[in-house]
C-alpha cells in the first residue's frame, strides 16, 4: 500500500507536466499562423499598391527599383516637363506614360548596362493628378484625379452646390500648352437628360467653377 501511495505521488506531477508541454506544443503554431496572416493584412495595405496602368502626372512621387541591385533604387518627384533622371538610364520622359509603360522604358535603357533587368516603378503620392472645385459647392477643394471622373461625379466629390448656385453658369478652366480653355456647363440640363456630351472627363490640372 505504501508503495503504491510513492509511485502515485512520484508519477503524478511527471504526468501533468508532459501533459502541459503537449498543449502548448499543439497552441503554438496557431498562434504563428494568426501572426503570419496580420502582417501579410499589412503588406497589402502598404502604399504604391495603384495599377500599372495609372498614368503619370508631374508632382507625383514614384519609387523605382530594380532587383537584386541594391544602389539602384530611388524616390523621385515628377518635374513640370515630365523628365525624370535614374541612374544608368539617364533621363526618361513619362509624359503621357502608365507605371507599366515607364517600367519597359527604364528596362530598355538598362538593358545596355544589365542583362536582362527587373525594373518596377511604385506611385507613393499621386499628387500630380488634382482637379479643382471651387465656388458655391459644400466641400470645395482639390481632389486626387486617380480614375477617369467627369464633371457630374466631381460635383458630387465636392458635395453637391450649395442652394444659391447657379447650376446653369458652371465653367471649367483647362489649361494646356500653355493655353487656356473655357468649357460651359449646364446643370439643369443634365438633370433634364439634355445636352449629356457637355459632362466631359475631367483632365488633371482642371478647375470646375460654381458661381
Amino acid at each position: 500500500m505504501l508503495r503504491a501511495i510513492y509511485y502515485c505521488r512520484t508519477l503524478f506531477p511527471l504526468f501533468v507536466v508532459s501533459c502541459s508541454l503537449a498543449l502548448v506544443s499543439c497552441t503554438s503554431p496557431m498562434a504563428v499562423s494568426t501572426n503570419t496572416t496580420s502582417e501579410s493584412t499589412n503588406r497589402s495595405q502598404s502604399p504604391g499598391t495603384v495599377s500599372k496602368g495609372y498614368k503619370v502626372q508631374p508632382g507625383d512621387r514614384l519609387l523605382i527599383s530594380v532587383w537584386r541591385e541594391e544602389t539602384l533604387q530611388r524616390e523621385v518627384i515628377v518635374p513640370p516637363d515630365g523628365n525624370i533622371r535614374f541612374p544608368l538610364a539617364g533621363e526618361v520622359d513619362t509624359t503621357g506614360l502608365s507605371l507599366a509603360e515607364i517600367e519597359r522604358r527604364l528596362s530598355k535603357k538598362l538593358t545596355e548596362f544589365i542583362p536582362d533587368p527587373s525594373v518596377s516603378v511604385s506611385l507613393m503620392a499621386s499628387t500630380g493628378n488634382l482637379i479643382y472645385v471651387v465656388g458655391r459647392v459644400n466641400a470645395p477643394g482639390q481632389y486626387v484625379l486617380n480614375r477617369n471622373i467627369d464633371v457630374v461625379q466631381a460635383l458630387a466629390l465636392a458635395g453637391g452646390m450649395t442652394p444659391f448656385a447657379k447650376k446653369n453658369g458652371i465653367t471649367i478652366l483647362r489649361v494646356q500648352g500653355g493655353k487656356q480653355s473655357v468649357f460651359h456647363f449646364d446643370y439643369e440640363e443634365i438633370e433634364m437628360g439634355q445636352r449629356l456630351s457637355q459632362n466631359i472627363l475631367l483632365m488633371p490640372g482642371d478647375t470646375i467653377v460654381v458661381p
